[in-house]
């Protein structure tokens, strides 16, 4: 049986584009893979990438872990910084803000979650914010970083963190990792692709020149075309315009003002939202938008009248459906990244879905048999993951007071899919958060955006009343506060921190 399998295995992969999509399938691959498979992957530099995708979620720490790349020559050679969440502007109503942090909310004393003490506290007149809860806002907000305590019992240990980066300097660094490892690089632009008559897989694809290149397996990271698994095999599209309504992007690169924060802003605007990204070098902005309410001019207008330093080039447009491809894996091709679908970059999570597909392929690795059940499996995985991120980026258009321009009244009247009305609802009755199978974002964050977007629970959980008063709710929520802010402050400078950490301190 043993020799069966080993006959049947996968001896050649094709990737179908670069970028970051197609380096980080490459790297991984190379690195499960480090012999009996030819590992090859076509770009053409005639193509340009998408690469905006320059902040990430704390996941990408274990995808740089597993490839055994240490952290300070990763944040060296990307130009990195750090960041312990994101900041939202403007999103509940215009003048207010809040943190979705990277972690928890303090630690637990007792059974009960630490939002329902500070609800107990706060109706009792407790005026701390939810954020000071937070030990990655206590850091973030007073420009610091380090790395989280090992003791669980410290509150220095109740944070997490990921990355920004040079999205380009990334898929750099990781085409010279695959390329170490054997991947092989061709350079040429996919003209046609080939079909076998029989099985209606794919079978090659001919270059612009003449050339052509043939495999197994194929993986399409070939950016919105699709040009395999929507161009060759017509594998069909998810539109969720009508959840997720922004379907346009500006991009423009700003001057470093002052030291890099360490998070990722959000700032709703009349007609989307702006993203401000602090790298070492400089600083990623950008307009994401719905073009049916602002026009590409206007947008430019508005992301540069709001950058906190110079440009450094004109904003670079970027179009997009929101939505997915009815199968992420059809015949012997795997899309990952853009050419599997796109989750506007509201919640940092296009990097992490590329991650998560190249995950779930090594997981589920196929032979040439392409075994249905295989297939599916993956599918299954892949469509529940995106619909889990989904929900949690409506909730943030769903859940909004502002009326100041048709946008966000258009959102605040939207009808929302079943699976995040009922987690609206339960939060709504007492503060519980309930959880569903492969939620991406855990419970923290979806209270950070349930309180921040001014969604206040009519009660709080029963068990509260059991186990504290409210003076012991505020007494506690209290203590929380001030230990974080104690902790805080003893932290170094984000800055100083990125320069001890890569050598230029």
């Amino acid at each position: 049986m043993m020799d069966d399998k080993a006959d049947d295995a996968i001896r050649s992969i094709l990737i179908v584009g670069g970028g970051t999509a197609g380096w980080m399938t490459a790297a991984a691959l190379a690195h499960a893979l480090p012999r009996g498979c030819r590992i090859e992957l076509v770009e053409s530099e005639e193509i340009g990438t998408v690469g905006v995708g320059e902040a990430t979620i704390p996941p990408i720490r274990l995808f740089n872990d597993t490839l055994g790349i240490a952290e300070a020559n990763f944040v060296r050679e990307t130009k990195g910084s750090f960041k312990l969440g994101i900041e939202f502007v403007d999103w509940a109503q215009l003048g207010h803000r809040y943190f979705h942090p990277f972690g928890t909310f303090g630690k637990p004393f007792d059974m009960l979650a630490v939002h329902q003490h500070w609800l107990a506290a706060r109706a009792a007149g407790c005026e701390i914010p939810l954020d000071d809860l937070s030990m990655a806002w206590g850091a973030a907000s007073r420009g610091r970083f380090a790395q989280p305590l090992g003791d669980p019992r410290n509150v220095g240990s109740t944070f997490d963190y990921a990355y920004h980066f040079d999205a380009g300097l990334y898929a750099a660094f990781l085409r010279r990792y695959a390329e170490a490892r054997g991947v092989v690089r061709t350079e040429g632009r996919v003209a046609h692709v080939a079909l076998d008559g029989e099985s209606g897989r794919v079978a090659g694809v001919t270059l612009a020149d003449g050339r052509v290149l043939a495999a197994e397996l194929f993986v399409d990271c070939s950016g919105f075309r699709g040009l395999l698994i929507e161009g060759a095999l017509h594998t069909g599209y998810q539109d969720w315009t009508h959840w997720l309504p922004c379907d346009r992007a500006l991009a423009v690169p700003s001057m470093q003002d002052g030291d890099p924060l360490p998070y990722t802003r959000s700032t709703a605007r009349a007609a989307g939202w702006q993203w401000r990204i602090p790298l070492q070098h400089r600083t990623g902005n950008g307009y994401v938008y719905a073009s049916r309410h602002v026009s590409d001019d206007e947008a430019a207008a508005t992301l540069l009248a709001n950058l906190d330093g110079e440009p450094l080039g004109d904003p670079r447009p970027l179009r997009f459906v929101t939505g997915r491809r009815n199968l992420f894996w059809h015949r012997n091709v795997i899309a990952i990244g853009l050419a599997s679908g796109f989750m506007e970059p509201l919640e940092s999570t296009s990097i992490h879905l590329i991650q998560a597909g190249i995950a779930k392929l090594l997981a589920l690795f196929p032979t040439r048999a392409f075994d249905p059940l295989v297939i599916d499996e993956y599918n299954r995985i892949a469509i529940t993951e995106f619909e889990r991120i989904r929900d949690f980026l409506i909730l943030h258009y769903k859940l909004t007071a502002r009326a100041d321009s048709p946008l966000w009244r258009d959102c605040a009247a939207m009808a929302i899919p079943d699976t995040l009305a009922l987690k609206i609802a339960h939060f709504q009755d007492g503060g519980r958060l309930i959880a569903r199978d492969m939620d991406l974002f855990g419970a923290a964050s979806w209270l950070a955006v349930h309180i921040g977007q001014l969604n206040w629970p009519r009660g709080v959980d029963p068990l509260l009343g059991y186990a504290s008063d409210a003076g012991q709710s505020t007494a506690y929520v209290e203590r929380l506060a001030a230990t974080i802010a104690r902790v805080a402050d003893t932290m170094p400078r984000h800055a100083d921190t990125i320069g001890r950490l890569i050598g230029t301190a």
